[in-house]
């Protein structure tokens, strides 16, 4: 399919989109995009995801499961970096099977929703169920388990995270005060 294709079966997408021309969408009708956004090369997005303004999502990165009962938020002036995996579903690894071929086996499964200002660092993982507020980062290489309880601005890092330190929402937000994009 070629890029123009691609677009036409997106829900709906703004102005300066970039879509990467290796980027797979697996479920392109349940994608809705904002103005001034990049989903990079070698991207995967296999379910329904609603992604807002200026927001990039760096090559390699994996947004799935859910079984059409989930979803993926992100919204504006967030980031996921490179290798980044968002599951909407999963196995437990601890009171079931893991294995998807046995149809009794239940999965834990849930919305992830990014708030504005989030990012999420290169190789990091996050589970269902989370809803990571306003202003959070997670450095690279992280794991963020199901229901992880966050606070707003303020970075994590680690296999499981842990908060590290408070983020400055000024110093973070003065630059878009001073391109003139928000308004104090």
């Amino acid at each position: 399919m070629d890029k123009e294709e691609i677009l036409s079966k997106i829900k709906s997408y703004g102005k300066e989109f970039e879509l990467g021309e290796y980027t797979l969408l697996k479920k392109p009708h349940l994608l809705t995009v904002g103005d001034h956004c990049r989903i990079a090369d070698y991207c995967r997005i296999s379910c329904e995801a609603n992604i807002g303004d200026y927001v990039e999502i760096a090559p390699y990165t994996s947004i799935a499961g859910g079984g059409g009962k989930h979803s993926f938020t992100m919204k504006g002036f967030s980031s996921l970096s490179s290798g980044v995996k968002i599951w909407l579903s999963s196995n437990d690894y601890v009171n079931e099977l893991v294995t998807h071929a046995v149809p009794t086996v239940r999965e834990i499964m849930g919305d992830v929703v990014m708030e504005k200002y989030t990012g999420i660092g290169a190789n990091s993982v996050v589970m269902p169920n989370n809803h990571i507020p306003e202003g959070v980062t997670i450095g690279a290489l992280s794991f963020v388990p199901e229901n992880y309880p966050f606070e707003e601005w303020t970075v994590y890092a680690g296999t499981p995270i842990k908060p590290i330190k408070k983020r400055d929402k000024e110093k973070v937000l003065k630059p878009l005060y001073d391109l003139g994009i928000l308004k104090k």
